[in-house]
């Protein structure tokens, strides 16, 4: 033992250069392998080479997608297999917008997105806490057979105790009902609103919770972004709005937040549901059948709009929202509209956005003037000058902050959601978006868009140059970490 000891001692610098070359040698090559993307790929070589026992450690915890694709593609088919069917829901015939532009991008989210699009469905904007959260109370206490709901956050506040009530209520009615909440967001309320969901006996889960497997800890890059809502399999609800008293005007007064979130009907709330069933079934191994949670029943009223849901994440429907933005952004022939409180666009978007606006295009792309998270800010103006060099009107609103996501393009085509214009939420959370087919919709959106921009201050090349170098060069260096921001 003590010759053990002893040759240990001698040796130990040797074992571990080996060690460090054998561990840094098998996450390097992995990096190389798995990543698609060139510079994330030379990124994490380079943090593994350069530190080759703290680099992998990094690499094993922050940069290795453990969603298993086929594990949880098998599910996914599986469940779609009866989501996908909306009976007796009408194909979509989107000419009655008059845009032929738009034909191409129908075809596209036909491939990206697996889910059809369908008419008939009635759209309903809702502004901010003050319309959303009513209307979502209505639903939840006229429910009578079913209630599934997700958000990233949901605070145990105000507002989050109200939610809680009124599915107890429901609950009490014999109303089924799930709850599904990200880990990392249910951290942002203390005590976290899981905590009082459990006391009352509701359904409820953390999405990935413990992805390592035996590490009991949340996976913080791979976030469930998601907000749904939908009631009997007949009334949704989705957008940018997460559950928080910040939101609501008698409780935030001069500092409520602003957002948009959306109430629908029809055929594209059993998409909704679909996305929620998957997403529980992965995260509880509970299958939520169709027949149960879903309604064939067909809002009465005016002929309804085009529409279908588009999902992203990192799975196998990664660079969903992209692609389709992507292809929005190349039909479009007279103006896009953009309005993302934290828009930090990777090249191949900044790219689209240029050529868009290089083509004659109006680009205006609206930006917070006080945002909530102070580095995400700094990384957007490390990059706001390559879009107005090339043309497009970027407008920081002089308001309180404004949470919401959304795109038009010709007055026509609107993309609604959860998807902010960064690398967090265009790779690696699972995103849910919209897009609908409906002059009056995309009309409402510009309106509120406009509004903001009336009242905006333009963001000019003179004004970018005017900051000092000292904020400049910080902001640059914040920018090089905005996958993780």
């Amino acid at each position: 033992m003590a010759t053990l000891q002893s040759a240990f001692q001698e040796y130990w610098p040797h074992l571990a250069f080996v060690l460090s070359l054998a561990v840094g040698g098998t996450a390097a090559v992995h990096a190389a392998m798995t990543k698609n993307d060139v510079r994330a790929a030379i990124g994490w070589v380079g943090v593994i080479l350069m530190s080759p026992l703290l680099g992998p450690l990094v690499y094993l915890i922050a940069g290795i997608n453990r969603i298993r694709h086929d594990h949880m593609s098998e599910q996914r088919y599986k469940a779609e297999n009866d989501y996908s069917r909306v009976l007796g829901a009408p194909a979509a015939d989107i000419s009655a917008i008059d845009a032929p532009q738009f034909r191409s991008l129908k075809v596209l989210g036909d491939r990206v997105s697996h889910f059809s699009l369908l008419d008939g469905n009635h759209v309903r904007t809702l502004l901010g806490g003050d319309q959303t959260y009513p209307a979502m109370l209505e639903a939840i206490q006229g429910a009578q057979r079913t209630i599934a709901l997700q958000s990233y956050i949901f605070d145990d506040d105000s507002e989050g105790r109200k939610i809680v009530d009124a599915l107890v209520e429901a609950r009490d009615r014999g109303v089924e009902i799930r709850v599904l909440i990200d880990a990392i967001g249910s951290k942002y309320s203390h005590p976290p609103i899981i905590r009082r969901l459990r006391k009352q006996g509701i359904p409820c889960a953390l999405f990935m919770t413990n992805p390592l497997g035996f590490l009991r800890m949340p996976y913080a890059n791979l976030r469930s972004h998601r907000k749904i809502l939908v009631v009997d399999g007949r009334i949704g609800f989705t957008g940018g709005m997460n559950i928080r008293a910040g939101f609501v005007t008698e409780v935030a007064g001069a500092e409520t937040t602003g957002d948009t979130h959306f109430q629908v009907e029809g055929p594209v709330v059993v998409q909704l549901m679909g996305v929620f069933a998957h997403d529980w079934k992965f995260t509880t191994r509970e299958a939520l059948p169709y027949d149960t949670w879903c309604s064939d029943t067909r809002p009465a009223g005016a002929p309804g709009v085009p529409a279908r849901c588009i999902r992203s994440g990192p799975d196998r429907y990664i660079v969903g929202t992209h692609n389709m933005l992507l292809g929005a952004f190349a039909v479009a022939q007279h103006h896009i509209r953009i309005q993302s409180p934290y828009f930090l666009p990777d090249q191949i978007l900044l790219g689209a956005i240029n050529t868009a606006a290089r083509r004659g295009i109006v680009v205006d792309i609206v930006i917070p003037g006080r945002n909530n998270l102070r580095l995400v800010n700094y990384a957007m103006f490390a990059q706001l000058d390559q879009v107005v060099r090339n043309g497009c009107r970027v407008w920081r609103t002089t308001g309180n902050f404004n949470h919401s996501k959304l795109i038009t393009i010709d007055g026509c085509w609107s993309y609604v959601g959860s998807s902010n214009m960064d690398p967090r939420s265009l790779r690696l959370n699972f995103e849910l978006d919209m897009e609908v087919y409906s002059r009056d919709t995309a009309r409402d959106i510009e309106m509120m868009i406009d509004k903001e921009i009336v009242q905006a201050e333009a963001v000019t090349l003179e004004g970018l140059a005017a900051i000092p170098f000292r904020k400049r060069l910080r902001n640059r260096v914040i920018w090089l970490a905005s996958p993780y921001l």
